[in-house]
């Protein structure tokens, strides 16, 4: 969600075309009684990390010939994709590494991906059993390159305290935008500075993937082939119900960074907010009362996005390291240790076989809700492009819906601009 800087991507764009051929089996010959050791980026904080560090040795005690050797790969998650470029031109990447979804289409295109889609399709696998959009997003170019590590999307999360101060019933499944904007107006207060809905204008992929479920929902696509659609009469309907509420009802909260909004929601000061289960966790920490519902809708229509991370696999033109890296993120994602994994850092489970596990019901009576957000992974039904360029094309995208937010522009001009930046990084 949260993007490495531009300077990645020029270093990405100098390794595309790299070495790895396409439908080539990286693994070929793979024998899994080899001594092995192969490296793992998990892009974690340090308390997750240590639980990689719990799970890796795990594995070695069921896999004595396969050392497996952690760390966070870099100072913070976002630093990642930059760390993964200068290792592509150095020749000094891992062999497994933490990737936020919108990199899918860059480092796809950087030769240096395993191709695992007869791997995944394997009936031991499971690869059905997770969600539909995660599927999509670990698929770039036409080939999978990865394995989700972790499934979310947005959801309505509304401050029951407010609601109810302001006499409101609490939001339902079936809530137009037009509800939504109505309650946003009821429970903003500028004498308390408190704000119905909240929304960031810093530019990021933040900014931008919350306007997807509404072009989805207007009908819209983001791209037609490799050009963008965004800019079309339903992308425009979508900012126009989001600058409604920011320009002409003042009821939205614009948020210069990505963090700001959720703080102000945990304090009691912003009524409703458009998150994913990652909230949750914070939520439990305030101690702050609240509910979740799905998005509002369109005609009934109450698509929502999801933002999956990934494991993405990389080929050393060594059989026994590929392979051995695939059997471990399958053992990883499995239902059993993926309950260790992300059920135990508050995360959603990858597998649908996992919603009827001791360790979900466990996970939904500390983070309450957190079944909604595992329910509303149904309307997930699209997921954002995975092609080169779409990085560029995401940031060309939130400057300009924060430009609209902010006053500064029309939403017609503003995504037409955008579509018109985005043409040239978006042509393979």
């Amino acid at each position: 969600m949260i993007t490495g800087g531009a300077a990645a991507l020029l270093l990405l764009t100098a390794c595309m075309g790299g070495t790895t051929e396409p439908g080539k089996d990286a693994a070929a010959g793979y024998d899994p009684k080899a001594t092995v050791e192969i490296t793992w980026w998990t892009g974690q904080s340090e308390e997750a990390e240590k639980v990689a560090e719990t799970l890796a040795a795990e594995y070695h005690t069921a896999h004595p010939n396969v050392t497996v050797k952690t760390s966070s790969g870099a100072p913070t998650t976002d630093d990642l994709l930059t760390k993964l470029s200068a290792g592509f031109t150095g020749g000094n990447y891992p062999d497994v590494s933490y990737a936020y979804g919108s990199w899918a289409g860059e480092l796809g295109g950087s030769g240096k991906t395993q191709d695992l889609t007869t791997f995944v399709q394997d009936p031991s696998f499971g690869w059905p059993e997770i969600p539909e959009a995660a599927r999509q997003t670990a698929t770039a170019g036409g080939k999978v390159i990865g394995v989700p590590a972790l499934v979310d999307n947005l959801a309505l999360i509304y401050n029951k305290p407010l609601f109810d101060k302001a006499g409101l019933a609490y939001p339902t499944d079936e809530w137009s935008w037009e509800d939504f904007r109505a309650a946003a107006r009821k429970l903003t207060d500028p004498g308390t500075n408190t704000y119905g809905t909240a929304y960031s204008v810093s530019g990021s992929e933040d900014t931008t993937w919350h306007l997807w479920p509404l072009l989805w929902q207007n009908g819209g696509k983001i791209l037609d082939g490799n050009k963008p659609a965004f800019n079309s009469e339903a992308g425009v309907t979508a900012l126009e119900t989001l600058r409604r509420m920011a320009v002409d009802d003042k009821s939205m909260y614009l948020d210069q960074t990505d963090e700001r909004y959720w703080r102000l929601f945990n304090s009691g000061r912003i009524g409703m907010m458009l998150s994913g289960p990652w909230s949750l966790i914070e939520l439990k920490e305030a101690k702050r009362s609240y509910g979740v519902a799905v998005l509002p809708g369109v005609g009934g229509d109450h698509q929502t996005v999801s933002g999956p991370d990934l494991w993405v696999l990389f080929d050393h033109e060594d059989v026994n390291r590929a392979g051995a890296a695939r059997d471990f993120i399958k053992w990883l994602t499995s239902s059993q240790i993926d309950a260790k994994w992300n059920l135990a850092l508050g995360n959603l489970p990858l597998r649908t076989a996992e919603s009827t596990t001791p360790e979900f019901a466990t996970y939904v009576k500390e983070y309450p809700g957190g079944d909604k957000f595992f329910a509303n992974l149904a309307n997930a039904k699209q997921a954002r492009p995975t092609v080169p360029g779409y990085e560029e094309m995401s940031r060309n995208v939130g400057d300009a819906i924060a430009a609209v937010l902010q006053g500064k522009s029309s939403s017609k001009e503003a995504l037409d601009a955008a579509a018109e930046k985005s043409k040239n990084a978006l042509v393979n």
